[in-house]
């Protein structure tokens, strides 16, 4: 299949003259492309809408997922779990801090830590877990939060796959100490690139801002204004663009409907799969609300997965593998993990599959995508 030739991809972007406009506004100005008025006012609108006190923007979700680390006292010794069922910057986020990364096994049903293996996992040098909301879908959050207060222990939630995704009516992002966002290019909302923290703690909010801007201490625009900053501490230069901002806050504004196409398009793909043995789909729980961001499949084992990614691809359908688990790449097998704590998350990944997802998909293309799956179960 010779690149960018998919009958139907796996995502899409969806975007309307409203984006283009706000995009276009900002370059016609012929200023401030770096640090306007866009900026605060997307972070202003993100945190009314997760339901947080405090918002700072990003160039990206890994800047962000570094950023938030260093608000934490940690070192060599500390230890920080995650899930090796994730993109790869949840687990290198520790290693930005020259922290180590432990790895958790999931649960089977949201995909995310299971909160039953996690207590035993917890030692001495643990300071933080990073959970992830896997493809849409909330982890089981409320009972991670509780073990990590009962061990007084930092939380922060990656969110970039799920915002929008509740349990019992509350945002995913609320759970945590901070919550990490991305905007990259497949995501729920996007702006080709960005990411995102929100909290309700002005300590780690004015921290934050330290962080991203080269650790400058600002009252004015840098650009337009003839005064002199000071610098506080060590920074970086994670800050997000106006025109980013513009169209993060296009996109944002329109998030409800984008979320209620996903779920009707999750809704059809159940509907037109539901007769199959061999296919699972991902559930959810009563009380949690998908917004899905993927929509994975499991099979009944690799072999059938790798075919059915074949057969799709030969009728060009795009599908993909989210996640490989990240304790088996080259670069984290210096991380050894013993088989037996991650059994699940070895277990699914080798059986799961993401096939296309995203707003504007029609309803004959998910029949067309539903129908090359049927056809395959059927020819096994």
């Amino acid at each position: 299949m010779k690149k960018n030739k998919w009958k139907i991809p796996l995502y899409k972007v969806l975007n309307d003259e409203d984006d283009v406009k706000a995009v276009s506004k900002v370059i016609k100005r012929g200023m401030d492309w770096a640090i306007g008025p866009e900026i605060e006012k997307f972070e202003n609108t993100l945190a009314k809408y997760i339901g947080t006190k405090y918002c700072l923007a990003f160039n990206s979700g890994t800047s962000a997922g570094h950023a938030a680390l260093l608000c934490y006292k940690l070192g060599l010794n500390s230890e920080i779990l995650v899930p090796s069922f994730s993109f790869i910057a949840t687990a290198n986020w520790p290693l930005m801090v020259n922290s180590k990364p432990k790895f958790l096994d999931i649960d089977k049903t949201t995909y995310g830590l299971d909160p039953e293996k996690l207590e035993n996992m917890i030692s001495k040098s643990t300071k933080m877990i990073i959970p992830i909301h896997y493809g849409g879908l909330p982890c089981k959050i409320s009972e991670i939060k509780k073990i990590a207060k009962d061990h007084k222990i930092a939380l922060i939630e990656d969110v970039a796959e799920s915002i929008g995704a509740e349990i019992n009516n509350k945002k995913v992002g609320t759970f945590g100490e901070m919550a990490v966002f991305s905007f990259a290019g497949n995501k729920v909302i996007t702006s080709g690139e960005g990411g995102a923290i929100v909290t309700n703690s002005k300590e780690k909010y004015e921290k934050l801002k330290l962080i991203r801007s080269h650790g400058r201490k600002v009252s004015k625009n840098y650009f337009s204004s003839v005064q002199t900053p000071e610098y506080l501490e060590l920074g970086y230069n994670w800050r997000m663009s106006s025109i980013t901002a513009a169209l993060a806050l296009s996109q944002l504004n329109k998030i409800n409907m984008l979320i209620k196409l996903r779920r009707k398009n999750a809704k059809i793909y159940k509907k037109k799969l539901k007769n199959s043995q061999e296919i699972q789909t991902h559930s959810e729980p009563a009380q949690y609300k998908h917004v899905y961001q993927l929509f994975s499949i499991q099979l009944q084992s690799k072999s059938k997965r790798d075919g059915l990614m074949r057969f799709l691809t030969s009728r060009g359908i795009m599908s993909k593998v989210f996640f490989d688990p990240i304790h088996m790449t080259q670069h984290f097998s210096v991380y050894k993990v013993k088989n037996q704590h991650l059994a699940m998350t070895e277990k699914i990944s080798e059986r799961i599959l993401s096939i296309p997802m995203y707003p504007g998909l029609t309803k004959e293309e998910i029949t067309m995508v539903a129908n090359t799956i049927n056809e395959f179960v059927e020819q096994q």
